[in-house]
């Protein structure tokens, strides 16, 4: 099956466009509208092109059952497709699905959780240096989610109260949860490093940062304040892929590459 969109009519181009703005609207993730434009794409090209709005349950029901039947994709990809067919339907064309009668769902595999011992985190941080350490320490003596972490920022991480704020949580919740003893001096030292690299991007004519919501409307120049830098900067600039500012963006750990960070000779103990 041919997926390319370039092939697409004018009126799918455009309809992927109002999927957008409508993710946008919603200050969902760039991540996210990467995927719900995947899916929705998929879903449009399964059907030979035809518009969304010539097609309703039956279709998403055939398209959500040939992932799980003939795909034998995993329950989560499986989930990924219906929210974004789901987001479609509702906040884009204002025709929300009704029940998807016949859906079968991919089978999630059932697998026991398997945790560290103390002794097995206490190994495996013994392995790890510079900014990696950090991390891991944070994410095991903090709770911290992957993504929590990556988008730690400066003014969250309270040293007198030895806490962390943790912003936009697991269902969009902010929490606070404690800052590692062990991590305390070696983030510390890691932070003047970052506060030295981006004095040296606001010399170079940059240093603003992504903000949540619509805060840099309202404070413009919150974006250059030091405590909205994110706590582990990308080793690059990078071109914002919405706004195209050029902007240094945390580190990222997508595609298997791993964390990379500019402060990474940083011995954290």
């Amino acid at each position: 099956m041919d997926e390319r969109i370039n092939d697409a009519p004018a009126k799918a181009r455009r309809l992927l466009d109002q999927v957008r703005d409508a993710i946008r609207r919603r200050h969902y993730s760039p991540r996210t509208e990467e995927t719900y434009v995947h899916w929705i794409k998929r879903f449009i090209y399964f059907h030979n092109k035809r518009h969304p709005r010539d097609m309703g349950e039956t279709e998403a029901t055939a398209f959500l059952n040939y992932l799980a039947r003939d795909r034998e994709v995993a329950a989560s990809t499986q989930n990924q497709a219906l929210s974004a067919i789901l987001f479609l339907y509702k906040e884009t064309l204002g025709t929300p699905l009704a029940w998807l009668e016949g859906l079968e769902r991919a089978k999630r595999p059932v697998r026991m959780p398997s945790v560290l011992s103390r002794q097995e985190a206490q190994r495996l941080l013994a392995n790890l240096h510079g900014t990696r350490w950090i991390m891991a320490s944070l994410l095991y003596g903090a709770g911290l989610r992957l993504r929590e972490c990556l988008k730690l920022r400066v003014k969250d991480v309270d040293f007198d109260y030895r806490q962390i704020l943790v912003r936009d949580a697991k269902g969009a919740k902010d929490r606070v949860t404690m800052l590692p003893g062990s991590a305390i001096e070696p983030l510390k030292v890691h932070l003047e490093r970052a506060r030295a690299l981006h004095e040296r991007d606001v010399a170079a004519g940059y240093g603003d940062v992504e903000l949540p919501d619509a805060l840099a409307r309202k404070y413009p120049r919150a974006p250059y304040e030091w405590g909205w830098k994110f706590v582990f900067p990308s080793h690059k600039l990078s071109t914002d892929p919405r706004s195209a500012v050029i902007r240094r963006h945390h580190v990222m750990n997508k595609g298997g590459r791993g964390v990379t960070s500019p402060l990474d000779g940083l011995q954290a103990r």
